[in-house]
């Protein structure tokens, strides 16, 4: 299917703003780039409250933002990690699409602001993403959260994240999870797809880009892109928790996501795989400029309701 016509729009005016590519940024240039993605977003939505605090971490203190909706709790909740090539993005960043995600699914949102690259190369992101799982499962009470409704989301790197946390509680007998919700995911570091060279130039994401987040990530030893902590798909699926998957049709991660929602598939976990076939990588920080973009979190809202329960 065509490119959507908004998604073009955005592309082209990005190019005759003179965006470079991220691989050719500083690590500075590319996080104040990133910072850019909060004017493509639409306005903030309300929502019952947000709490801004730290919890601990291996490594010290760990920054969360509590998203809660109105209403009586205790409320499911959804942990979120971020994207941005496990480099860039943060708190800030996601902040809308946390409050709209938290108003579809009418959940509770844990927006965790885990340790990034190069600073705190791989496991740290790992560690962080999943010690802050477990203290939401440890604390919901505290917080007026349901610690039998949690679910791990993430978009990009952080649906890489979140798709290994999920490993990581079903190999290690917790926290429970009841689903995962895995945007545009990174699972594959070491695979070999289609879509790299469909889609690697032209479409805001580059093979190159990737190439430059993963050697910020991993360092000089890219035999880590091996380790299922790095790449899911080549970890154990058998168990794991209902599963959406969402891709999309013109993104270099395009084929290793739909790789991924096939084994999920394969291994008996209950899985949606929801492909997006005009639409580019990032598109769901973009809901202020794609219209697209209000239907799939009006679609994930229903799947994370379905999944609590609600």
């Amino acid at each position: 299917m065509a490119l959507d016509p908004q998604a073009q729009a955005l592309i082209d005016e990005l190019a005759a703003q003179g965006m470079k590519d991220f691989s050719e940024m500083t690590v500075e240039e590319a996080r104040e780039a990133g910072l850019a993605f909060i004017a493509l977003q639409g306005d903030p939505e309300e929502v019952g409250n947000v709490q801004e605090r730290t919890i601990p971490g291996p490594a010290g203190q760990i920054p969360v933002r509590i998203y809660t909706p109105a209403g009586e709790g205790p409320h499911p909740v959804v942990v979120y990690f971020h994207g941005g090539g496990w480099v860039i993005g943060d708190l800030d960043v996601v902040d809308r699409p946390c409050r709209t995600l938290t108003n579809a699914a009418n959940a509770a949102v844990v927006a965790v602001g885990y340790r990034k690259a190069p600073e705190h190369r791989y496991p740290a992101a790992v560690q962080d993403c999943y010690a802050a799982t477990a203290w939401v499962a440890d604390n919901a009470a505290e917080l007026g959260l349901d610690a039998s409704r949690i679910a791990v989301a993430g978009d990009s790197a952080g649906g890489n994240l979140a798709a290994i946390t999920a490993q990581l509680a079903t190999q290690r007998g917790g926290p429970s999870l009841v689903y995962q919700l895995l945007i545009y995911p990174a699972v594959d570091a070491a695979g070999d797809y289609p879509s790299y060279a469909e889609n690697g130039e032209g479409y805001l994401l580059t093979t190159s880009a990737m190439d430059w987040f993963y050697h910020h990530y991993l360092g000089e030893d890219r035999s880590l892109a091996e380790e299922p902590m790095v790449s899911p798909i080549r970890g154990d699926l058998a168990g794991l928790p209902p599963a959406t998957v969402i891709t999309a049709g013109y993104d270099p991660l395009r084929d290793e996501g739909d790789a991924y929602a096939r084994k999920l598939a394969e291994a008996g976990v209950k899985t949606e795989h929801v492909t997006n076939p005009t639409m580019i990588h990032g598109f769901f920080w973009m809901l202020g400029v794609i219209g697209h973009t209000r239907g799939v979190y009006d679609q994930v809202g229903r799947q994370l309701k379905a999944a609590f329960g609600t």
